[in-house]
């Protein structure tokens, strides 16, 4: 594998996990802590923009990336919300959906990946950014409020939504007909010539 920035980055991001949930373990109940662990989850989601956008600007998307970007991603979100619920600042409810949704969906991508790969999406994304501002609201403003919870329950809400969304795209995806029998890849789409 050549080194190439994009894949420097979500190697960083992926190094920065214990990192942050070390901070979050030893210093999470003080204000200097949740501003220090508030860096470095900013900066980690920093690069998790930046590794992709760089990788398709460039022509750098390699296997590894495929492959690495989303183990980093996850294991990002998953240590601070468990940091968080452990020091009470997010309910453990939340956090357990969370993880729940993301691991059915690692083990789908799993299942079917020798039928092809389901893209991200839209609401997938969506997905992303909401749990980040819950965690970067959960971090700089720790006191239960009511936006917080509206956000937690809105974002709950919307992660199961993206995990269903992405089990019906796996499904129609293995039902679809082998490429090169004559058929469309494309779930619903008129067969070929």
């Amino acid at each position: 594998m050549a080194w190439t920035l994009p894949n420097g980055l979500t190697g960083l991001r992926l190094l920065a996990v214990p990192f942050l949930g070390a901070v979050l373990v030893l210093e999470g109940d003080t204000p200097g802590g949740r501003w220090a662990a508030l860096a470095l989850f900013v900066a980690a989601s920093v690069t998790d923009v930046a590794d992709g956008w760089l990788a398709r600007r460039r022509g750098q998307c390699t296997d590894f990336g495929a492959l690495v970007d989303p183990i980093a991603d996850k294991a990002l979100v998953a240590t601070v919300l468990v940091c968080l619920s452990a020091r009470d600042l997010l309910p453990w409810w939340a956090t357990v959906v969370v993880l729940a949704r993301e691991a059915a969906v690692t083990v789908v991508r799993l299942a079917v990946v020798r039928h092809g790969v389901i893209p991200a999406s839209r609401g997938g994304k969506l997905k992303t950014v909401a749990q980040t501002v819950v965690i970067v609201l959960a971090l700089a403003a720790p006191g239960w409020t009511v936006v917080l919870t509206v956000l937690v329950t809105t974002t709950v809400l919307w992660t199961v939504l993206t995990g269903l969304d992405y089990g019906v795209k796996a499904l129609a995806l293995t039902r679809a007909p082998a490429p090169g029998l004559g058929s469309s890849t494309v779930p619903g789409a008129p067969a070929g010539p």
